[in-house]
């Protein structure tokens, strides 16, 4: 069973529409990243899945807790899910170890929790320090760590890197990889393409509605450039799964083929320029949806 399954989610504020028919899911153990500009739905989406929005229609199945219009979820959906919002409404005269408490007792949280969760983060040195008085890489880790206190299902990251200096980003960013390493269950909201790409399995593309879902290619494609032109020919294209050549540029699937290509490609009298590994880019695809978007009226 997926630990999200959305079907059709809609709302809307003060009759504008927020986001319209959204539909993905998202298996257990798997990052899942909702990609979309600003103002793109992807916020209203999350909140609906975390069960404070209630959806206008549509449903959601959420750590196994149906979600419907009039029915956000309740007390037993927030019991099961983890929420990072972009403003995460810490007391800043309370000290970290405070703050933590405070919220590691809202939410039920089994005893002994803090302390460890303040190692995981390196925040026990800074643990007695007023949460004013926090770096904003701390206060973010913080508010993870709050997240994660009452051992969640299910983890809604909302943009955890936004306003980040790049030392913070990383660190954020390690934070969350770690969780992935241990087969959390994370929906990432971002406009961030490169977060997708280091962090995320797949991906939905929002932008006032539901464009796609996209497998989140990893170092699986090699690109081949070729010193001079070069028709290869069908025998040696048949030897990989995909061939796709651009220009002087060809670029191969899968890593294994590519020793018997290389070899193929030099006996039928091909010279190379360079083999190296290729990540085939999401921005392209998302540069695409957004641009369908855009002349579909859906988006600025």
């Amino acid at each position: 069973m997926s630990a999200i399954e959305a079907r059709g989610l809609t709302k809307s504020f003060g009759g504008r529409p927020a986001c319209r028919e959204v539909s993905f899911s998202v298996e257990r153990g798997e990052v899942f990243g909702l990609l979309g500009p600003n103002g793109a739905g992807k916020t209203t989406t999350l909140r609906m899945l975390a069960g404070l929005y209630a959806p206008d229609s549509g449903s959601a199945t959420v750590a196994g807790i149906e979600i419907a219009p009039g029915r956000p979820g309740g007390p037993d959906l927030r019991a099961r899910v983890g929420l990072l919002t972009e403003q995460p409404g810490f007391y800043d005269r309370l000290t970290a170890r405070e703050n933590l408490t405070y919220f590691a007792a809202l939410q039920g949280a089994r005893a002994g929790r803090v302390d460890p969760l303040l190692d995981r983060f390196q925040l026990r040195s800074h643990a007695d320090r007023p949460f004013a008085e926090l770096s904003r890489g701390m206060k973010q880790k913080l508010a993870i760590a709050r997240a994660l206190v009452h051992e969640p299902e299910v983890i809604f990251l909302d943009e955890p890197t936004v306003g980040l200096d790049p030392e913070a980003t990383r660190e954020v960013r390690s934070v969350v990889a770690e969780l992935a390493a241990e087969h959390a269950t994370i929906v990432l909201c971002t406009h961030h393409l490169d977060e997708v790409e280091r962090l995320c399995s797949r991906a939905a593309f929002i932008a006032g509605r539901m464009l796609a879902v996209h497998e989140v290619r990893k170092l699986d494609l090699v690109r081949i450039e070729l010193a001079a032109p070069f028709a290869v020919p069908e025998g040696v294209r048949a030897l990989c799964k995909t061939l796709r050549a651009e220009g002087l540029v060809l670029f191969v699937d899968p890593l294994a083929a590519v020793p018997d290509l290389i070899s193929a490609l030099v006996e039928a009298g091909a010279r190379l320029a360079s083999v190296v590994p290729h990540r085939d880019p999401l921005e392209e695809a998302w540069l695409q949806l957004l641009a369908l978007a855009r002349e579909q009226g859906l988006t600025a």
